[in-house]
């Protein structure tokens, strides 16, 4: 028998030779970590469904972006809790909300972190819808006014980058121009461009307590049937000015994000959700999996379909599994 002259398996005999022809190289550079803040003082709340992630107050916060910074993961990322809400979130926009006073804090406390914070109102309304809600349907233009106010709001507080999540139309231009006009022309916008109406967002929805009151997202979040729409979305948020476009899930889309990649050349962020993690710790927990193992393939498989930027609550994990490789 004649052995054939290419063979692959000379590459990978040895960890040095794997690592040495590595086509993706996972790094700590391109991750952030999400938390969510909340109104109060000393403030530390498990979230149930996501074993250590926690409701925090923003000086619980800070001590946990010590331990991010600490750890190498470069940026955060902070979804609010409202101390009431009503009909069109009006504290999304408040100076003195958790978000606000948690971006304060850390900007005090001079933590080298960049500090990107979501942009939605469905934490902050009564209905949990992410806009303004007139007969039963979420209105757009008022929702995306509402929406400009809180990235301002965001802005002046110190935040790096601003990410729109709520899937409005026009929304990034409606921020872009409010930024610009308050003189915060190089605060970043960070675009949920592609994001899905999904069944992966249940324990980030415990987490934010931002259920819908009734129906659903799907007249504004998209279809998961959809990947040619993806693209048009992304093309609209870059012509209104996004620096940094995102889909979300990532792993049930990794088919968009790959396909994301190849047309446009601008940064690629993709969101590692709530239940995508909360499966892993489920598993990991009876013993079902190597937790380790699953994370880092998953955070690899991510990058390699093209995302440059995870957000994921494995970050910290993640940096440390890396650092003692």
């Amino acid at each position: 028998m004649t052995f054939p002259v290419h063979r692959p398996r000379r590459l990978r005999r040895t960890e040095a030779l794997r690592g040495l022809v590595r086509e993706t190289r996972l790094a700590t550079n391109g991750l952030v970590y999400p938390m969510f803040a909340c109104p109060g003082n000393k403030v530390r709340t498990e979230v149930s469904s996501m074993p250590g992630v926690f409701q925090q107050s923003p000086d619980q916060i800070v001590e946990e972006c010590r331990e991010v910074a600490g750890v190498g993961v470069p940026a955060v990322i902070l979804f609010g809790l409202p101390e009431k809400k009503d009909e069109t979130g009006t504290e999304a926009a408040s100076p003195t909300g958790a978000v606000q006073r948690s971006i304060e804090a850390i900007r005090k406390a001079k933590l080298d972190l960049l500090v990107i914070t979501d942009v939605c109102l469905c934490e902050y309304t009564s209905h949990g819808h992410c806009g303004v809600i007139e007969d039963g349907e979420v209105l757009n233009d008022p929702s995306i006014a509402l929406l400009a106010d809180a990235a301002l709001s965001h802005a002046r507080a110190g935040a790096d980058i601003v990410a729109p999540s709520d899937m409005m139309d026009g929304r990034v231009a409606a921020i872009r121009r409010k930024l610009d006009e308050n003189k915060f022309s190089d605060v970043a916008i960070l675009s949920y461009a592609a994001k899905y109406c999904s069944a992966f967002y249940g324990p980030f929805r415990e987490a934010a307590q931002s259920t819908p009151q009734f129906g659903d997202r799907r007249s504004y979040q998209m279809d998961p049937a959809n990947a040619r729409e993806a693209l048009r979305e992304v093309a609209l948020d870059l012509e209104e000015g996004a620096d940094i476009i995102m889909v979300k899930p990532a792993l049930p889309y990794l088919d968009v994000i790959a396909r994301v990649r190849e047309r446009f050349d601008v940064p690629v962020a993709a969101y590692n959700v709530s239940a995508e993690f909360s499966m892993v710790k489920a598993a990991a927990r009876n013993g079902w999996i190597d937790e380790q193992r699953i994370v880092l393939e998953i955070m690899t498989s991510i990058q390699r379909a093209g995302a440059s930027i995870i957000l994921t609550y494995h970050a910290k994990d993640v940096a440390r599994w890396l650092k003692s490789c």
